[in-house]
């Protein structure tokens, strides 16, 4: 992961986008990130938009909460009950 101040960004977008390579380049303000350049080749739009939806990541840190403490169903035996 590469940092860059956005007054440091002069040049064209499109450079960044052709040198990111399978990193990224966070854009900060006074040393703040403020946003990300990613890459997501081979990554489908609906991934790459909910990777950072706030209510999605919300979602997500809650079933991974309430798994912690109430258990869940392990790979096997959900495999067993889809009669994989």
């Amino acid at each position: 992961m590469r940092t860059l101040e956005v007054v440091d960004a002069v040049a064209p977008l499109s450079e960044y986008a052709q040198n990111i390579g399978n990193g990224s380049v966070v854009l900060t303000v006074d040393g703040k990130p403020v946003a990300a350049l990613i890459a997501v080749e081979g990554t489908d739009l609906e991934t790459a938009t909910l990777s950072t939806h706030p209510q999605f990541l919300e979602l997500i840190d809650r079933s991974r909460t309430r798994q912690k403490a109430e258990g869940g169903v392990s790979a096997e035996e959900m495999r067993r009950r889809l009669g994989l």
